[in-house]
């Protein structure tokens, strides 16, 4: 993923690193505690932009984290970040 991203790349791209940020409990109660979302919302609303965004710069606030997804994902930790500023150009990390 080079240069601009789809939103339907981005979303695709967060969606997957939604996946991987809730299969350790402890990183997907941080997820809820940081984002406000309670695990029914998170349920409902895990296609929406925003909250794919919110997942992307959770994972963009803990480089540990970024880096470890962008390796299990086979991808480089920017192509996260891309996906976040596609999906919500005036979020700030």
């Amino acid at each position: 993923m080079r240069g601009a991203v789809t939103n339907e790349d981005a979303e695709a791209l967060a969606l997957q690193a939604l996946v991987w940020t809730l299969s350790e409990p402890d990183r997907a109660m941080r997820l809820l505690s940081v984002t406000g979302l309670d695990p029914a919302d998170l349920r409902t609303r895990a296609g929406e932009p925003a909250v794919l965004a919110a997942v992307l710069g959770f994972l963009e606030s803990h480089e540990p984290d970024l880096v470890a997804c962008a390796e299990t994902l086979g991808i480089k930790p920017e192509a996260l970040v891309r996906a976040r500023m596609t999906l919500d150009p005036g979020f700030e990390a």
